[in-house]
């Protein structure tokens, strides 16, 4: 008498839709009796009665099923998605046995995309930081042994050294503060900063100290300030945004010829604070603006690195939007400047008008 199928997507179906991963029941011949939605969503030409093989394309993980359906223990398997998108899972596949009916077996996958992607970003910014700072203390290494020996009794020489050395030392330590600023950040992702800020003072405030510096490169800057408007934030923090988008306009915002100024604008758009800072310089390649917030991503490392930056800036300023629960837009393109946009959540201006 052949064995009774297994009606497993009347039994297992509400048991197994109940998980949030993909959950897949297949059969001695690893067809399929049973999914979840999540397991739809992974797999959507998948169909009762069909090969798993027909939508999973895991060897590894077909293989590692066959040998649990043979009688083996559970196990676990690895697997890779590379189209369209690179995804990695983790199978759990274990034997299920009820008396009267054929062996079974039951898939469940956790998506593990996250976590690798989390530990790439982290090994990649371990080694750029590396990087980074073995470049300035490669330098003041070989300054050193040159003043300790041919250049011992040269005070050219030996003023010439300390300057750049004073110059490489002033880069680790703006890079060891952009790292530490970073880190903190992030450690407060989570909680979203409540306190009452006027942005219009304080962007008024940032420009003030920023003034000379725009002046030494004979860029003017121009202010469109919106009065009164507040935000809920952390002060130093939004301070940092407007001091690092200004002073990258500065530095690489400087058009060829007469100069244009940089403009600034701070308006309340309806439950919106909007702080914008445009500049008409040489702009940024369309290929470029999606990689701009990244750690250590430079679009010219060498001009960059010239004019004291570390790579940290923008990455900073999208961590700091991203905590108050803002956006951050970039527009730019080559020969035509680059408008860099900060949307953030302002305080009601009836309940602003009350407080007073």
């Amino acid at each position: 008498m052949p064995p009774k199928k297994w009606p497993a997507e009347d039994k297992l179906g509400p048991v197994i839709d109940a998980f949030p991963e993909p959950v897949f029941v297949i059969d001695a011949e690893t067809h399929a009796l049973a999914f979840n939605g999540a397991a739809r969503a992974l797999a959507p030409t998948l169909r009762i009665g069909e090969p798993l093989s027909r939508s999973l394309r895991s060897p590894d993980m077909l293989d590692a099923a066959m040998r649990v359906l043979a009688g083996g223990k559970a196990e676990k398997a690895s697997w890779v998605e590379r189209l369209p998108l690179e995804r990695w899972f983790e199978a759990h596949i274990a034997p299920i046995h009820f008396a009267g009916y054929e062996t079974a077996a039951m898939i469940s996958m956790r998506d593990l995309t996250e976590a690798h992607r989390v530990e790439r970003m982290r090994v990649d910014f371990v080694a750029n930081a590396s990087h980074e700072l073995r470049t300035p203390l490669a330098s003041l290494l070989g300054f050193v042994e040159t003043l300790q020996g041919p250049a011992k009794n040269d005070p050219a020489a030996r003023d010439r050294f300390l300057s750049i050395m004073r110059e490489q030392a002033q880069r680790m330590a703006r890079l060891v503060d952009d790292l530490l600023s970073l880190s903190r950040i992030e450690q407060h992702m989570h909680v979203r900063p409540a306190e009452s800020v006027d942005f219009t003072m304080l962007v008024a405030h940032i420009v003030d100290t920023l003034t000379p510096m725009a002046e030494e490169n004979d860029i003017p800057l121009a202010l469109d300030l919106e009065p009164n408007v507040i935000v809920p934030g952390d002060r130093d923090e939004l301070a940092r945004i407007v001091e690092n988008l200004v002073e990258n306009a500065i530095k690489y915002g400087r058009c060829e010829g007469a100069p244009r100024p940089i403009e600034l604008n701070l308006a309340r758009k309806g439950v919106y604070a909007v702080f914008s800072v445009r500049d008409h310089g040489p702009g940024v390649a369309q290929e470029h603006i999606p990689r701009l917030t990244e750690r250590f991503y430079r679009v010219d490392a060498g001009k960059s690195r010239a004019k004291g930056g570390t790579g940290l800036g923008l990455a900073i300023v999208k961590h700091i939007v991203l905590r108050h629960r803002g956006r951050l837009g970039i527009e730019s393109g080559l020969g035509a400047g680059s408008l860099f946009r900060v949307t953030l959540p302002a305080v009601d201006a009836a309940l602003q008008h009350a407080s007073k």
